[in-house]
């Protein structure tokens, strides 16, 4: 059970933002707090999943797992084959525990496993039909993302496809501020975080998270290998991407 976030109502110097055990010990609940319609893109990100995993053999790599709540839900799916194997990564092991508790059963049968590794430095991925990153890429530094995208775009089959969920800017700075006020009054009024834990949690992030415009996303990922992508979901300056590989 996650614990309810409250790890920036504490005052004094603001540290950058980690994922170490208090985060990992709270992040399912600041997840759903902080990213607007969290359950509702998970449900239906693991409907498009279920579009394109094989009918036998289906690999499912989650790069940047966290505490396993993709995986969850895309192998609780009842379109999901039985013999479907999900590869979960994260540099975090503190994180992995918690992906561990709640995936037991699945670790135990066989189809579920966890792998601690550096997304930034990852060696070649196996052979899979799906890949996801969620809100993960944001997170990698910038120098290393293309070197990312075009592992899995390697590793992808033909016909398989990468979901990318990430926190963007905006093309025009006046709206840019605009957005964010509604995400921050989205985590006030919605979701009851206060002003103070807003701007706490902001500064811990300003050097770890680096989002890129949708544009430089989309190129990013037309580098990799991609030709065929498109937005499945955007609110203000949140986007998930779908990226299929011809």
């Amino acid at each position: 059970m996650s614990s309810q976030d409250k790890l920036f109502q504490a005052t004094g110097r603001v540290e950058d933002f980690t994922f170490d055990e208090r985060v990992a010990h709270v992040f399912d609940d600041m997840v759903a707090r902080s990213i607007p319609f969290y359950h509702e893109i998970q449900r239906i990100q693991a409907d498009l999943v279920m579009d394109f995993l094989p009918e036998q053999g289906g690999v499912v790599c989650d790069l940047g797992c966290s505490t396993g709540t993709s995986i969850e839900y895309l192998s609780q799916h009842t379109q999901c084959p039985e013999d479907v194997r999900f590869l979960g990564y994260d540099n975090s092991q503190a994180m992995l525990d918690k992906a561990a508790d709640k995936l037991g059963g699945a670790i135990a049968a066989g189809k579920v496993q966890l792998h601690c590794a550096d997304l930034s430095d990852m060696p070649p991925l196996p052979a899979c039909h799906v890949a996801i990153l969620n809100w993960t890429l944001q997170f990698v530094r910038p120098l290393a993302r293309e070197t990312l995208l075009a592992n899995v775009f390697d590793a992808l089959q033909p016909g398989g496809v990468l979901l990318l969920s990430e926190k963007i800017l905006g093309n025009d700075s006046m709206l840019n501020r605009v957005y964010i006020d509604h995400f921050l009054h989205f985590k006030s009024s919605q979701r009851g975080y206060t002003d103070a834990e807003n701007q706490r949690k902001r500064e811990a992030l300003e050097n770890v998270l680096i989002p890129y415009r949708l544009d430089e996303n989309m190129a990013l990922l037309k580098r990799a290998g991609f030709t065929r992508m498109d937005t499945y979901f955007q609110w203000f300056n949140f986007v998930c991407i779908i990226a299929v590989k011809a």
